[in-house]
């Protein structure tokens, strides 16, 4: 990654494949969190249990719908940073025939992101509860038709794998694990073998804990892993690392086994209001985050989805990691000001 420079970008530059979802969020009490099972922050797949909790929410006051969806958030974040041209940004997955998909397809193309979605009459569109307590949020999401989503029917058609094939970056949430581990292995064998950038995320505990193994088999081919605090221990844990230290679980997950040995793997942890922990060479670096006054804060939902959004979009303008961690922040920031990962018309970043 050089220093900074204007690079010209090209539709379809950066590639996201992920659950797009549709997220219902209303601020909810402690009853509530508790009658359903649920820790204030955390995000969690929907079980039988939950079923009767998306009929409830959305019979609460004041519901917002928000396009959702950890992949599609961050593409959508990077695009708008980008502003022009539309498009560099693409983004599979799959939806329902129905009245959410339809809001989601809007939703997409406000953002000018090139989304091609998988369509099937199978599953509805599916939705995630955000169930927010004062700057907490839980994520309940019920995947739904995202879960159907098929290599075989979307990501191996030529005219689709066209568009990865023109993509530098590539982006791909660790929920997406749960779905479709074969597409994932393909777009990131793809990325190794023409030294091109592959880019996932932790996203939540349960990934390291129950997909572990699909995880681990797509590991050798991450240039660039995201995660937060809670998210890196727990990998930690599973890794048998003995340690909980932040920098040094960075250090080690960077040194895991890698095939494009032309790139170093860079490692970044956010941590809330606390410094953001990078792998920098052999060196492990701290970068302070944007100071925000507490009343100032919405809606910390999206936060860490905002942040690989700036990130990436400082990224395929091929900037140096400071300033892509910069550009993270500050997106990020943006985020937590507004309900739902929303942003305004605009960024006002230089």
């Amino acid at each position: 990654m050089s220093t900074r420079k204007k690079i010209a970008l090209s539709e379809n530059t950066l590639f996201g494949m992920g659950n797009p979802l549709l997220d219902i969020s209303a601020v909810v009490d402690k009853d509530f969190l508790d009658k359903y099972g649920l820790k204030p922050n955390d995000q969690i797949l929907a079980e039988e249990k939950h079923k009767a909790l998306f009929d409830e929410i959305v019979q609460r006051n004041k519901v917002e719908y928000h396009a959702g969806g950890s992949t599609q958030n961050s593409v959508k974040i990077a695009q708008w940073m980008i502003q022009k041209p539309h498009k560099v940004a693409t983004f599979f997955g799959c939806i329902g025939a129905d009245r959410f998909g339809e809001i989601l397809k809007k939703k997409a193309e406000e953002a000018h992101v090139d989304a091609h979605y998988y369509e099937q009459n199978e599953e509805p569109t599916g939705t995630c509860a955000a169930c927010i307590t004062g700057d907490n949020r839980s994520l309940v999401a019920n995947l739904a038709a995202a879960n159907c989503y098929k290599k075989e029917k979307h990501l191996d058609l030529d005219s689709n794998w066209e568009l990865v094939k023109k993509a530098k970056v590539y982006y791909i949430a660790g929920f997406f694990l749960t779905v479709s581990p074969d597409s994932i292995l393909k777009v990131a064998k793809h990325a190794s073998e023409n030294n091109k950038i592959f880019c996932m995320n932790l996203s939540a505990p349960f990934i390291s804990q129950f997909f572990k193994e699909p995880l681990m088999k797509v590991m050798p081919y991450v240039d660039i892993l995201f995660g937060n605090e809670t998210e890196a221990a727990t990998f930690a844990k599973e890794l048998g690392f003995e340690t909980d230290d932040i920098a040094e679980i960075a250090k080690k997950t960077q040194n895991l086994p890698k095939e494009n040995t032309k790139r170093q793997r860079v490692v970044v942890f956010t941590q809330g209001k606390d410094d953001t922990v990078a792998t920098v060479g052999e060196k492990v670096t701290m970068f302070p985050v944007l100071d925000i006054d507490q009343n100032d804060i919405v809606d910390t939902n999206g936060a860490g989805d905002a942040f690989v959004g700036g990130f990436l979009s400082a990224l395929v303008q091929e900037h140096a990691l400071e300033e892509c961690i910069r550009a993270g922040h500050y997106a990020a920031n943006v985020i937590i000001r507004r309900v739902g990962c929303t942003f305004p018309e605009t960024p006002d970043f230089h």
